[in-house]
Order: structure tokens, then C-alpha cells, then sequence
């Protein structure tokens, strides 16, 4: 799912079960948007895109007015960096939104599992960060995993029975996954010198404008439960935003993390009883490999930084 980082430059407030309360809305609020945007069918993933930035904004707007940024929230010390942010988060979301007309919606979700594992390499590549050996088991696991999901969808390799719609739209979602990780490489950059609400509203704006661009590749006319769903769907989108960005407030990221594979049990059940569809053995299988990869990474960071942390504690204690 196309998500803004979090990117809070405070602490967190210490309030850890609204954090974790936050984050889980925040999951219910996604699936509840894609599940609207699959509900709109017939609409092109342009338009998709267009109408879940747009309508995004109206919410993004009511909270930066709450918090009272509203005359300077579009100040920017990086008015390229948000620009090349938008492009690669809008692509990401054609991709993703594109997959979700040809797959089901669990497996949409289950593919686009594979950001943060691939957000590890490009960061080991482009940051230089350095990614020990539990990390990179973990990450080729996980990537496994994603393979296991997508491999059966890749009947157009054969040569009978050929479902090339299924084959493009793991294709499509294994592209989204790549141009989130790199919209999160671009946003950790943005973070040092840009608000979390300057970053939010920028990209809503610069997808919407993206989005446009794909006008003469066929878009239509809505009717009136096609327009329902799309701007409900960016509504949510907006909320879910919000809410995310609230957890990351209240409890840090390596607490809140974990609870982002809910949306996997929660697409599983809009699935069923809304779509009628029924998952398979490799893609639950390869979700499994998935899920456990992130959750073992994030349980490994967060240990790590509690280490430093004492550590850093002590040589301070001994210095004094």
C-alpha cells in the first residue's frame, strides 16, 4: 500500500497503546480504502491514483489546520526532492493499483510486503548502511517469500493455459513494492530538513497532478457508485494517513511496526466476504514467509537500538 513515512522528528510521547491503537486504525482505514477502489470497477489506475490523492488532500488539509501550519506547511527547503518523491510514489501506486483490478486483494497486499525488504538493499547500495548478516538472512527469506507469491502467477513463462492478466498484475505489484522502497529511500532524506505535514501534503499534491497525465490513456466518466467508492476511497486514504502518522507520536516506529500485518488478516476477510476470493496455499504460504522476515528484522533492529542504548548509557554514567 502507497503510505507516507512517518518521519516524525520528535519523540515519541510515551503513550504506547494509543500508538498501537493509532497504527491499527490506521491499517483498518487502508484496506477499507483499497477495498473501495476495487470496488469501483471498470475505473482505469490513473484514475484511481488521481481520486485517491485528491480527495486525500481534503482530510491532510483539516489536520494541518489543526495544527495550526496551515500558512506555512508548503515551505520547502527541497522543492526537487518532494517533486522525485511524488513521481516514484505515484508510479507506485499506478503499479499497485493497476495489480489490484487483476489480483485479488490479499495478494495485492501480500506482494507489496516486499517494500521494506527491498528498501534494506537499496539502502545498503545507495546509504551505505551497514546490513549484518541476521538482516540479510531475513531479507532473502522474505524475498523468497514474495517469489513464492508471484511465481505462480507467471503463467505467460508457459506456454498452455496462459492467464496473462494474472501474469501482469504480479508484475505490477512486485513494481510497486520497488517504487515505494524507493519513494521511502527519497523520503529519509526529506525527513532532515522537511516537516512530516510538508511532506505529506507535497506528495498528495504532486500525485494528483501525476495522475493527470494519464487523461489520454482511457479514462471514463463515473457513475454515481463508481464516483462514491473513488472519493470515499480518498477520504480514507487521507484518514489512514493521519492516523499513522499519530501512532508514530505516541510509540516508536519498532513497537507500532509489527501491527502493519494486520492488514494482511483484514484483506484476507475482504476478500472472502466482499470480493469472493479464496487464497491460496503458496500465496498464504509465501505471506507467512514474508510476514515472519519483517517482523524478525524489526524485532532485531529494536533490539539492536535497545543495546546501543544502554551502551551509550553506561560510557556516559562512566564519564561523568
Amino acid at each position: 500500500m502507497q503510505k507516507q513515512s512517518p518521519a516524525i522528528p520528535h519523540a515519541p510521547s510515551g503513550n504506547v497503546m494509543l500508538g498501537i491503537w493509532m497504527k491499527i486504525l490506521s491499517v483498518v482505514c487502508f484496506v477499507v480504502m483499497y477495498s473501495f477502489l476495487k470496488s469501483a470497477k471498470g475505473v482505469p489506475a490513473g484514475e484511481l491514483s488521481f481520486f485517491r490523492s485528491f480527495f486525500g488532500i481534503v482530510p491532510i488539509i483539516l489536520w494541518v489546520m489543526s495544527l495550526k501550519q496551515l500558512k506555512t506547511v508548503l515551505y520547502t527547503k527541497n522543492l526537487t526532492g518532494h517533486v522525485f518523491r511524488g513521481m516514484f510514489g505515484t508510479f507506485s501506486m499506478l503499479f499497485s493499483f493497476y495489480a489490484l483490478t487483476l489480483l485479488p486483494l490479499p495478494e495485492t497486499v501480500a506482494i507489496g510486503y516486499g517494500e521494506p525488504l527491498i528498501l534494506v538493499v537499496l539502502c545498503a547500495i545507495f546509504l551505505h548502511e551497514k546490513v549484518y548478516f541476521y538482516r540479510w538472512s531475513a531479507v532473502i527469506v522474505g524475498l523468497i517469500g514474495v517469489l513464492i507469491i508471484v511465481w505462480p502467477r507467471l503463467t505467460i513463462l508457459g506456454t498452455a493455459n496462459a492467464d496473462v492478466s494474472a501474469s501482469i498484475g504480479a508484475l505490477s505489484a512486485l513494481g510497486a513494492a520497488i517504487m515505494a522502497a524507493i519513494a521511502m529511500l527519497l523520503v529519509r532524506k526529506l525527513v532532515f530538513t522537511e516537516k512530516t505535514t510538508t511532506i505529506t501534503l507535497y506528495f498528495m499534491i504532486t500525485s494528483s497532478i501525476i495522475s493527470l497525465i494519464t487523461v489520454p490513456f482511457g479514462w471514463v466518466v463515473p457513475d454515481i457508485y463508481q464516483a462514491s467508492m473513488l472519493v470515499l476511497a480518498g477520504l480514507f486514504g487521507g484518514i489512514a494517513q493521519i492516523f499513522m502518522t499519530q501512532a508514530y507520536r505516541h510509540a516508536e516506529p519498532s513497537t507500532v511496526a509489527p501491527f502493519e500485518y494486520t492488514s494482511m488478516l483484514l484483506s484476507l476477510l475482504s476478500g472472502y466476504f466482499v470480493f469472493d476470493e479464496v487464497p491460496t496455499i503458496a500465496m498464504l504460504f509465501g505471506a507467512c514467509l514474508v510476514i515472519g522476515s519483517g517482523i524478525f528484522i524489526i524485532l532485531r533492529e529494536s533490539h539492536v537500538i535497545g543495546k546501543n542504548h544502554t551502551r551509550h548509557r553506561a560510557l556516559f554514567h562512566k564519564h561523568r
